[in-house]
């Protein structure tokens, strides 16, 4: 019973000093400026990566793109947004996680 308490105030001690993102907080705060837009925070080397790039440029939808491995603003915002995996797309404040194409082509038109 101890340990768990210890865990539950280690847990919360993290929360509140930013040392891991909390899941049950509201949206960040960058995602309302980018309004309506497509974002996407993707690799290089990601093959759905690129198969969303593909898919995006296919139907004229004008994105925005970070790579998360050389740009420090969108590494930070997609930690933010709890990214544990690529590609992560923000598409009018909504959050998509992976390769969903029916998902992307309906929030993005």
């Amino acid at each position: 019973m101890k340990k768990a308490i210890y865990i539950i105030l280690a847990a919360g001690i993290l929360f509140k000093l930013g040392g891991f993102n909390n899941p049950f907080a509201g949206d960040p705060e960058f995602v309302a400026s980018y309004g309506d837009s497509v974002v996407l925070y993707a690799t290089s080397w990601c093959g759905y990566c690129k198969k969303t790039r593909e898919l995006l440029e296919k139907n004229n939808i004008e994105y925005i793109e970070h790579d998360i491995e050389h740009s420090a603003v969108g590494k930070n915002e997609y930690n933010k947004l709890n990214g544990r995996g690529v590609p992560l797309m923000l598409i009018a404040g909504e959050v998509i996680r992976g390769y969903d194409p029916k998902s992307i082509l309906r929030l993005a038109k």
